[in-house]
């Protein structure tokens, strides 16, 4: 079980870390004013300062306000709840990157629509195959943005 309180710092420190990394990454850039005008880095510089700003005021609400926040934020069966969406997500991530993004997401769908959906296998890998195919001639043929391909799609000669 996971109180408010302990969400409410692990969410504030989280974002804190993601604005001083913009920040960090932003000075790569340059922040100041060039010839041209702000350098690339100023906006991503600034808006990392004002994420940066808004966690420590949370952090620092959360910790004055800690009397107020001892209810529970997750418990067992939400948190099995959220595991059953978060756990494909993650294998989609790790399969998208062994075998390329369209098989990726002919068996996430495939999955998800057998699995949480309870719809029959057949119906589930159609659908699956068929959004595949689909994103393919849409951004691949369509739009012309190449996306990140697998083993399958290099046998099939889809580059």
């Amino acid at each position: 079980m996971i109180n408010r309180f302990s969400a409410e710092i692990a969410t504030a420190t989280l974002t804190a870390g993601l604005g001083l990394t913009a920040v960090i990454g932003a000075l790569e850039f340059g922040i100041g004013w060039g010839d041209a005008g702000p350098e690339p880095g100023a906006f991503p510089f600034y808006i990392g300062l004002l994420v940066v700003a808004a966690s420590a005021g949370n952090l620092f609400q959360t910790i004055t306000h800690r009397h107020g926040l001892q209810s529970v934020f997750l418990d067992r069966e939400q948190a099995v709840r959220v595991a059953s969406f978060l756990i494909p997500m993650v294998a989609f991530v790790v399969i998208a990157r062994l075998l390329g993004l369209y098989v990726a997401a002919a068996l996430y769908l495939t999955f998800v629509m057998r699995v949480q959906g309870k719809y029959r296998l057949i119906t589930s890998a159609a659908s699956g195959i068929g959004a595949a195919v689909v994103f393919y001639l849409v951004l691949e043929v369509g739009f012309q943005v190449p996306l990140l391909k697998g083993p399958l799609e290099a046998a099939l000669g889809l580059y």
